[in-house]
């Protein structure tokens, strides 16, 4: 199944709104600006994003540095595809290719900064890391099996992540008792915000059990086991 023939499947809350905003601003994009640029721009994000995490460490007013580069991870990885579109410029394979490709580079560097940051304990963070990468592989899955993209899971995309993670940072620098709340799991202290990731990595699981099931009995009735044949 080509990825130019598979149907987008974009449901998040967000959707409307920002696919408005997309097309605004792709078309008034300086003709100089590719989708390639875009994509290594939104890299360029996560690396700002997971150096503003760490930097945290020093002074929490750092952590709006990890703000802006999830909103300019936003701005290249959400605008590219866009940008083409607009343009009548699309090269399905490559576009599918490269943008994939440098997304896992991406959320990986974001989570290790999390991990790295005051947030989040390490691994909890590369739990989160782990869980979006299994969605990830689901969904370039049923892009092959079923024809289909699946960009979100639960009304949920990558937006409404970004902004999940751009109000902690906010709860984090400015509401002082949610900073030094923590609890007692085993053996193991756990602040507020290391439990808010472990609820994050919940709803990842939670995301892809949900989709697993239904797919499967789907497909189950689609391709079910054929009877051997009699040769004789």
């Amino acid at each position: 199944m080509g990825t130019e023939k598979s149907e987008r499947i974009q449901t998040s809350i967000l959707n409307r709104a920002e696919k408005v905003a997309l097309v605004w601003l792709a078309e008034r994009q300086p003709r100089w600006v590719t989708s390639d640029m875009l994509t290594w721009f939104g890299v360029f994000g996560s690396v700002v994003c997971a150096v503003g995490f760490a930097l945290g460490n020093i002074n929490l007013n750092y952590l709006w540095i990890s703000c802006l580069g999830l909103f300019i991870n936003w701005y290249g990885d959400s605008l590219d595809g866009t940008l083409a579109r607009v343009r009548q410029t699309q090269r399905p394979k490559y576009g599918f290719f490269i943008d994939h490709s440098l997304d896992a580079i991406t959320v990986s560097f974001m989570c290790a900064g999390a991990g790295l940051s005051p947030l989040f304990r390490l691994d909890i963070a590369l739990l989160v890391l782990a869980l979006y990468l299994i969605l990830s592989i689901y969904t370039y899955i049923g892009t092959i099996i079923k024809g289909e993209f699946r960009l979100t899971y639960a009304s949920m995309g990558p937006t409404e992540f970004r902004l999940i993670i751009i109000l902690l940072n906010v709860l984090y620098m400015y509401v002082a008792p949610l900073r030094h709340w923590s609890c007692c799991v085993g053996s193991q202290q756990l602040g507020l915000f290391d439990v808010v990731g472990l609820v994050i990595a919940l709803v990842l699981a939670t995301m892809w059990t949900s989709q697993f099931l239904k797919d499967r009995k789907v497909l189950s009735e689609l391709d079910p086991i054929k009877k051997p044949t009699d040769n004789k």
